[in-house]
């Protein structure tokens, strides 16, 4: 049957936060470090291994998976452990991650033979700890297309989402997550290879922003 999405291999690897964040650290993207801890030897790697590694705060998260489950933003060594036992309920494999301090933004992108599309860009300020599932889910985040970034910076990041598109070989429509940092620093954050597109979602959005019907911009995907 055919299909519109990226091949097996991107779609696993980018589902995948921890394997993705590796690969593109060695293509030279920005990420944010991070270590694994896999599910039986997650008390092979001590607390204070982990810390002096990562650092306070820093998130702890399944490295597989969506929507903020079962994700944790650590503050304090005694809430490291705890983190890590609710992400292993989702899944094997655990993700610390650094904390990065800035602003996120999300930028989507789409490719055929005719067209090469990357939409304005859309900030993201959650009204949480994080941008959590009630964030996500329950309005409460304020998403605002197009960001409040300037012209440059828009143009980076822009740039910066169809390098990534090239590089991992990607089709259909793909949304990528950014962290900037002090001095305007763009660190790629994970990378959607089936963003939701709901009528809220940031797609959606994207696309309205920019203009476009979201029906011309699906028959041009199924028709490529």
């Amino acid at each position: 049957m055919p299909y519109s999405t990226c091949n097996v291999l991107i779609e696993a690897m980018t589902y995948d936060k921890f394997v993705l964040n590796n690969y593109m650290r060695g293509m030279g993207v920005s990420v944010a470090d991070s270590l694994i801890v896999k599910i039986g030897h997650d008390h092979e790697v001590s607390d204070q291994d982990i810390i002096d590694r990562i650092g306070l705060p820093c998130f702890v998260k399944p490295a597989r998976g969506g929507s903020s489950f079962g994700t944790t933003k650590v503050k304090t060594p005694e809430a490291l452990r705890p983190a890590i036992d609710l992400a292993l309920k989702e899944g094997e494999d655990v993700m610390v991650e650094a904390f990065m301090d800035g602003m996120e933004l999300t930028c989507g992108c789409y490719k055929t033979k005719k067209n090469s599309v990357v939409f304005p860009i859309t900030e993201v300020v959650s009204k949480n700890e994080f941008f959590d599932y009630a964030a996500k889910y329950n309005n409460e985040s304020d998403e605002i297309t197009p960001a409040r970034i300037s012209q440059h910076l828009t143009e980076r990041v822009q740039k910066l989402t169809s390098l990534i598109y090239d590089i991992l070989g990607c089709h259909g429509i793909i949304r990528i997550d950014y962290i900037i940092t002090a001095g305007d620093k763009i660190n790629m954050l994970e990378i959607n290879t089936t963003p939701g597109m709901t009528a809220t979602s940031f797609i959606p959005q994207q696309v309205r922003a920019a203009g476009l019907d979201i029906k011309d911009v699906l028959t041009d995907i199924i028709e490529n």
